[in-house]
This record gives structure tokens, C-alpha cells and sequence, in this order.
């Protein structure tokens, strides 16, 4: 993929994990965006480690899946932090 579709595949990801996750957290769009590459990295690593086959390439519902599933680890993870 190139970076425009690391940025919307980032932004859909961000915004799903946004959705699913419950909270009054204000994120603007760069940060939601930011939120669904990096949930991206961490889901695809996630899932290779437990040995679920991930095409890193492609833009299709499992990857929309492994991403969303990492965002929403980071966004539980970030709300958990600071809220000491």
C-alpha cells in the first residue's frame, strides 16, 4: 500500500475503533488517524504472533479487522494510562 491508503485505511480503522470503544475522549482527525496506522502495526503483529496469516498489502475486511482490533487495544491501553 502506499501512504494515502495508510492514511484512509488508518482514518476507517481509528474511527471504527473509536465506535466500538466507549468514552468522551475528543480526538481530532490526525490523531484518529494516527490511532488506526499504529493500531494497524500493533494488530498485524499481534496476529502473527499467534499465527493468523496477515497480508500487510492488502486492504480487505481481515485486515480491516486486525487493524480496528489493534487500534482499540491502544485506545483501551492510552484511556487506562491516564486515568491514574
Amino acid at each position: 500500500m502506499d501512504i494515502v491508503s495508510w492514511i484512509l485505511f488508518g482514518l476507517i480503522s481509528g474511527a471504527l475503533a473509536r465506535f466500538f470503544v466507549p468514552g468522551s475522549g475528543v480526538y481530532g482527525l490526525v490523531v484518529t488517524t494516527v490511532l488506526g496506522v499504529v493500531g494497524a502495526l500493533v494488530g498485524g503483529f499481534i496476529a502473527t504472533q499467534i499465527g493468523v496469516n496477515v497480508n500487510p498489502g492488502s486492504f480487505d475486511l481481515g485486515s480491516l479487522a486486525v487493524a480496528v482490533g489493534g487500534s482499540i487495544i491502544l485506545l483501551l491501553g492510552y484511556r487506562a494510562l491516564s486515568r491514574r
